[in-house]
């Protein structure tokens, strides 16, 4: 080997160590290769779904948005949240009318203090109204509310679908079906019925529309008592104690 070989190879030698002991130096310095990132667990995933129909006017559009915001600024709702094991729920808040026509207002969001409720209230409130027809269709906002929770990044042992309206399913598939699919899966559906256009809507509620472990349903009279209405409501499902009948997931 002649002498300008010997220093080629000796010069790619120490290239190769080098190399070697940065690789070395990177995977101490960072933990090695990264594992799959874990789901975050949280206690609940409440989808929030809210009747925007033609029945529902600006002005008592506006009475159910500010009612979510003041219960979502509420004391008593984080201090439901922080009561629970894990001491974080997951919300998401859709527009609905017709069978097809839904539209995600507030994506998933980690409840778990208070600058992370406000944040979320304040996305709420900010968010004008994005529907302003189309039927009342709660079997599509079920449907669709079902089509979200696996698309939540994080798991939960409790899944609950939040309804509120003000008229019965007029459009889609049966309200009875979707329902009875979604407590198939172990998923909760509560109600907050309206009753200014229709006023035995809590009658068709309960037996048509709310089903699953601990479901329960709380009336607003009209939309201006919603807001307390709510804020209930929040509270009893974000404070349940009912045992999951499965897995996380």
């Amino acid at each position: 080997m002649s002498h300008q070989a010997g220093v080629q190879a000796g010069t790619m030698q120490i290239r190769c160590r080098l190399s070697l002991a940065l690789t070395v130096l990177a995977a101490a310095l960072l933990g090695g290769p990264a594992p799959a990132r874990a789901q975050a667990e949280v206690d609940l995933k409440l989808a929030l779904m809210v009747d925007a129909s033609g029945s529902v006017d600006r002005y008592r559009f506006e009475l159910q948005k500010r009612g979510y915001v003041s219960a979502l600024r509420n004391p008593r709702v984080l201090g439901a949240v922080m009561g629970g094991r894990t001491q974080s729920i997951a919300i998401s808040m859709v527009q609905w009318t017709g069978p097809f026509l839904q539209i995600v207002v507030l994506p998933w969001t980690v409840i778990k203090d208070e600058a992370s409720i406000n944040a979320a209230a304040s996305v709420v409130e900010r968010t004008p109204r994005q529907l302003f027809g189309g039927g009342t269709s709660i079997s599509g906002a079920i449907d669709y509310a079902m089509a979200m929770f696996p698309q939540a990044p994080f798991k939960s042992e409790r899944q609950v679908i939040d309804i509120s309206g003000d008229g019965s399913n007029n459009g889609g598939r049966s309200v009875i079906r979707a329902r009875d699919e979604a407590v198939a899966k172990d998923v909760t559906i509560n109600g907050l019925p309206i009753l200014a256009v229709e006023p035995y809507l809590d009658q068709y509620f309960r037996d048509y529309v709310i089903g699953g472990p601990g479901a329960f349903m709380i009336v607003a009279k009209d939309f201006e008592s919603f807001g307390d209405a709510i804020l209930k409501k929040m509270i009893i499902e974000i404070a349940a104690n009912e045992t999951p009948r499965r897995r996380a997931n």
